[in-house]
């Protein structure tokens, strides 16, 4: 979930698009696009899910939304790839595949905030031409804060002891994460895509998220979990199989309370992302609170020498009077914001007798465009090129920040990032 800074979408986006990433990468997910799927009022747009959610979301609803990437001169390409994928995968599937078309689609709690924004593939076969499948396009972030949590985590672990970028990548080792919180989907398919060895849990608190996502926003629906703990749905459909190619296998997807999933699990896990706000757009106290069963569990459930977490925050200031959105990116973080970073470094860093080296970072990075700031804690950073604990001032946090920068952007390289990571780890990085 994220909230919009005070700025005009439809002008100058892509020149401080190109002005904040030097890299600059031609990128779908680009903010400029965002006044594609940003005004849920324009006459384009249609919603196509729309449900009362019982577990305190309010009114759960999905909008579409026309997009201009890739256009239709572009399709065939797709069509060509999806027609090697039926081959390799499934020989005997029949009937040629063709494109639909693409759409944003935008995940709403209570018509008023925005959850997640994804785009999909609309896909049939010439001989079933009234069945479409969705599929969800995981190389395009379409939101800030979502790009910011996965460059600073995935910066921040390949910086310490464990080994992402020779193993974990190229499928060589498995790299456990967990993800709290599911919306559309786009941080556990994003991973799962691009990390070969990542075998990625999702808890979900609502049922009905989980049902617009798969069935409005793309999502897998073999990487559901049923109550019994097996996959709903027994195996996946033929299209399916083209579609994702084995990366929906290594993705399970749980309707559960997150405290109740951490406290009960046993899973130690590489890296846990955070990003659960409810109804209301509150973070829910029991999951960042000093004192609650959660965040203590949270420290069991992390690997003692590299456990990383990702924690997406939104930057408690008031905007009309503190700060200039187009020219100044970087916000402040308020009283609560701080709070909830306290908290985490405390449990897992501070006081934890799960973390095996006794060092560790914890730091925070401002989220260009949204008020949003990404908290990032890690076990296994403290002591990397001999600086231990990483100082809070002068030279710990120079050294600190230029080992992250350089590791950036070999993970933009390795990990064929459709955007550059380097942007999201410097933009107002602060030492908890």
């Amino acid at each position: 979930m994220f909230n919009l800074t005070q700025c005009n979408l439809k002008s100058s986006l892509r020149r401080f698009s190109k002005a904040i990433n030097p890299r600059y990468i031609e990128d779908e997910g680009d903010w400029f696009y965002a006044s594609e799927w940003w005004d849920s009022a324009a006459s384009n747009s249609r919603t196509v899910f729309r449900e009362i959610s019982r577990a305190g979301n309010g009114v759960v609803s999905v909008l579409a939304h026309p997009c201009s990437k890739p256009d239709r001169s572009n399709w065939a390409r797709a069509e060509k790839w999806l027609q090697h994928r039926r081959t390799e995968i499934c020989p005997d599937y029949r009937g040629n595949i063709r494109v639909s078309g693409y759409e944003w689609r935008t995940l709403h709690f209570n018509d008023f905030t925005r959850e997640s924004t994804v785009k999909i593939l609309a896909a049939y076969t010439e001989d079933e031409p009234a069945s479409l499948s969705f599929m969800q396009q995981p190389n395009c972030l379409a939101v800030p804060y979502v790009k910011s949590m996965i460059s600073a985590g995935l910066t921040t672990i390949a910086s310490s002891n464990y080994d992402l970028i020779s193993n974990a990548i190229n499928g060589k080792q498995n790299m456990k994460i967990l993800c709290i919180g599911h919306g559309g989907g786009s941080i556990p398919l994003f991973l799962a895509s691009k990390i070969q060895g990542a075998v990625v849990h999702i808890v979900e608190i609502d049922p009905l998220v989980i049902s617009a996502s798969i069935k409005e926003m793309g999502f897998p629906a073999y990487s559901a979990i049923s109550p019994s703990g097996k996959r709903a749905q027994p195996k996946p459909s033929p299209f399916d199989n083209i579609l994702w190619g084995g990366t929906h296998e290594r993705i399970l997807l749980f309707n559960s309370d997150a405290e109740k999933f951490v406290l009960e699990g046993s899973t130690i896990y590489d890296m846990i992302f955070i990003d659960a706000y409810d109804g209301e757009d509150i973070f829910p106290h029991k999951l960042w609170q000093p004192d609650s069963p959660f965040v203590h569990a949270l420290g069991c459930r992390l690997h003692p020498s590299h456990g990383t977490v990702v924690v997406n925050l939104h930057s408690d200031v008031d905007l009309s009077s503190s700060v200039d959105a187009q020219s100044s990116p970087l916000l402040a973080m308020g009283k609560h914001t701080r709070q909830v970073c306290r908290s985490y470094k405390h449990a897992l860093l501070d006081t934890c007798q799960h973390s095996s080296n006794g060092n560790g970072i914890a730091f925070t990075v401002s989220v260009p465009w949204v008020c949003n700031t990404s908290l990032v804690v890690c076990r296994g950073l403290g002591g990397v090129d001999g600086i231990e604990g990483f100082p809070g001032a002068g030279w710990g946090i120079g050294m600190a920040l230029n080992t992250l920068m350089s590791k950036a952007l070999k993970v933009d390289k390795l990990v064929n990032m459709p955007f550059s990571c380097l942007q999201y780890v410097k933009t107002g990085f602060t030492l908890v």
